[in-house]
């Protein structure tokens, strides 16, 4: 059974978009068999195994015959001279984009995704956090999950008082979810300059972003021109402080990197895959991520070389955007593995995750932030 999923083709075999059409009904068994065996076992495949298996009457001269011209043409390569054929990145991204047969979700699978991305209770990191956790587990990767970035349109702020020098700001967006921060404030602070700096916010603020309506907040404050008192100035400030130290640009959460050490086999790639773990804590790399959600129309995968952020370390990803309840796309869900990855599977596990997210967002009111750090490997 196959399920109709909008995968982006991120790219095509270089001056051959129509390679899969060139090959023959014989070349494609032969091939997709090769492929098929990476994917289970990480082997080479040798013409007597195929012979055996395909039950085509085919005998292991004729079989190796076609591996050599899928050699030829870049699709396989083999380790040793003698030894069986593995597909090459080339070859993996020719069998996603044109002969791969994308399964379904079991039942048990659709319902543990939902149950762990259920919003009832939680707070937006904490869903995301079992998100990342969840894929990691059902698709023996690495999950990761870029948390939506904070440009929301809010539609309510107040401060609330803790106790002597604290308070909690708090921000509710006009899709429903709520984000705390505590507030260090001069000692003797009166709760109405609390009650005073939460008016003006609101009146500034509602239906606007944060960063739409900081830049003017401040330059009133710093000239005097509003009518708040002095102590309610520096709520407003140390409020606005707060909010624009958060995680505005978006935050990575990353899950499972024990798993995909698993097929680590040789120190040099050990050390390629944690170069890829290092390079996904920084910003830059978390803007091409986003980037890459950003521009896709559906599902993106990226194997091997294809992308220069997992280039380095033989890895493919599988990413899809989610959106919240304005169809904006505000993160991106994926799985991190080694290139022979399950795609039939994890594609649709992916796919679906996305969009029971956006479930969430949109849902909204459910959804708190506990005051604490930001998301973490922001």
């Amino acid at each position: 059974m196959t399920t109709p999923l909008s995968v982006k083709r991120t790219i095509q075999a270089p001056g051959r978009p129509d390679a899969v059409a060139e090959l023959s009904q014989r070349s494609r068994e032969i091939f997709r068999h090769i492929v098929d065996a990476y994917v289970e076992t990480g082997e080479p495949v040798g013409s007597r195994t195929i012979s055996r298996k395909l039950g085509m009457g085919l005998s292991p001269a004729t079989i190796r015959n076609v591996m050599a011209d899928l050699e030829e043409a870049g699709l396989l390569y083999a380790r040793h001279t003698s030894a069986g054929r593995l597909p090459t990145e080339l070859g993996l991204r020719m069998f996603v984009d044109g002969l791969l047969e994308i399964g379904g979700l079991t039942e048990d699978e659709r319902q543990t995704i939902d149950s762990q991305c259920a919003a009832s209770g939680r707070s937006l990191p904490q869903v995301l956090e079992q998100a990342t956790q969840m894929l990691a587990g059902l698709s023996h990767c690495a999950g990761l999950v870029v948390a939506p970035k904070s440009a929301r349109p809010l539609k309510h702020i107040e401060f609330v008082h803790l106790g002597p020098g604290r308070a909690l700001a708090v921000l509710v967006t006009e899709d429903g979810i709520v984000e705390n921060r505590i507030l260090d404030l001069p000692i003797g602070l009166p709760p109405s300059s609390l009650i005073e700096a939460g008016n003006y916010l609101v009146a500034k603020l509602v239906g606007r972003t944060l960063d739409g309506a900081r830049a003017e907040i401040m330059a009133e404050i710093a000239s005097q021109r509003t009518e708040l008192d002095q102590l309610a100035a520096k709520v407003v400030s140390a409020g606005l402080a707060s909010w624009a130290g958060g995680n505005k640009d978006g935050a990575l959460i990353v899950r499972g990197q024990s798993r995909l050490l698993e097929d680590v086999k040789e120190m040099a790639d050990l050390e390629r895959v944690r170069a890829l773990f290092a390079a996904l804590e920084t910003k830059e790399s978390l803007a091409r991520l986003l980037d890459a959600a950003d521009r896709a129309e559906g599902i993106q995968i990226f194997i091997g070389a294809q992308n220069e952020l997992f280039s380095l370390s033989g890895c493919s990803v599988v990413i899809a955007p989610y959106r919240d309840s304005e169809e904006r796309i505000v993160g991106a869900v994926g799985v991190i593995g080694p290139t022979r990855v399950n795609y039939a599977r994890i594609i649709p596990m992916v796919d679906y995750t996305a969009k029971v997210i956006g479930r969430v967002l949109g849902t909204g009111g459910t959804l708190i932030r506990p005051p604490g750090d930001p998301i973490t490997r922001s």
